[in-house]
């Protein structure tokens, strides 16, 4: 499935995002909420799972004090990546309101995860 190939170059082993991460997010919150998309819920999960990547910020806590500067890249990818999903909480919410089941709950799943990031 084109979706699970996107999210190898993306959100590598469905928990490391790249540098690619942030720029690409938008393309899939428009694909989310384009009308003829049949994988809207594969979408959203692809989402979800680039919100919840913290490989690096992880990596990067762990680290002995020397290499603080070595993951500050990453970091930024994450926290840029996460920002752009944040950006499409209004869809999010219109597509946890749909008919389909399935895309409900993959956008009540995302919503989800961004309010509780919100309230940690």
């Amino acid at each position: 499935m084109a979706v699970d190939e996107l999210a190898d170059l993306i959100c590598e082993l469905g928990f490391v995002v790249q540098e690619a991460t942030a720029p690409t997010v938008p393309f899939l919150v428009e694909l989310a909420g384009a009308p003829h998309v049949a994988c809207k819920a594969d979408v959203l999960a692809l989402l979800l799972k680039v919100f919840n990547g913290r490989q690096w910020s992880a990596a990067a806590e762990a680290a002995p004090p020397k290499y603080d500067g070595n993951y500050t890249e990453q970091v930024g990818w994450e926290a840029a990546s996460q920002q752009a999903v944040r950006a499409g909480q209004p869809l999010f919410r219109e597509l946890a309101r749909s008919t389909d089941p399935q895309l409900a709950e993959a956008a009540g799943e995302l919503l989800q995860a961004i309010a509780a990031e919100a309230t940690q």
